[in-house]
């Protein structure tokens, strides 16, 4: 495990930004589901910081569920192509209101394969709502309905992302030195 500070090569969004963003992010929410049933879906573990503070930002009253879903490993830069489902939901979402709340949207593959998955069960609605966008990497269509941040094609980790399975602790999404990073395994 290498310290974040010694592979750490700029910090691409600071804290207050994001918290000012996911703030913007559940007002918009909470008026877009006013009056209606929601159930936000948390794909583990990169996202549950910015579900947790998602989620105390939207007034509208909602539940959450959580997948675990696998297309990286450890040591990993880039996703397979394939997802796994390792955990699956515990809530039934036909006929209702679902927002899936992702970290980053990389090259598509893995949240485009779990919109799939999740339309066969009949929801109501089915949105998502990810932290961040590498736009320039998209290989697969994937609608982003709520949006933080476009960033560009870099290897980011902070705030839910991790490096290695670390630091996923960090209040910034940070850039990584490529030089300087030593990959696990």
């Amino acid at each position: 495990m290498q310290n974040y500070q010694d592979v750490l090569a700029e910090i691409l969004i600071d804290s207050d930004s994001l918290q000012k963003r996911v703030t913007e992010l559940g007002q918009q929410i909470s008026a877009d589901y006013n009056g209606q049933d929601l159930l936000l879906i948390c794909i583990l573990r990169g996202a549950v910081p910015f579900l947790v503070d998602l989620s105390r930002n939207i007034e509208t009253p909602h539940m959450m569920d959580f997948m675990a879903v696998s297309s990286y490993g450890v040591g990993r830069r880039e996703s397979s192509g394939s997802a796994r489902v390792t955990l699956d939901l515990q809530t039934d979402i036909h006929n209702r209101n679902v927002l899936l709340v992702e970290d980053i949207v990389d090259s598509g593959h893995t949240i485009a394969a779990v919109l799939q998955m999740l339309r066969t069960r009949q929801p109501k609605s089915l949105k998502v709502c990810a932290l961040l966008d590498k736009p320039e990497r998209r290989e697969a269509h994937v609608p982003i309905d709520y949006l933080g941040f476009a960033i560009p094609n870099k290897f980011v980790f902070g705030y839910g992302l991790d490096l290695d399975e670390y630091h996923r602790n960090l209040k910034f999404v940070g850039v990584v030195d490529l030089e300087k990073y030593i990959p696990a395994g």
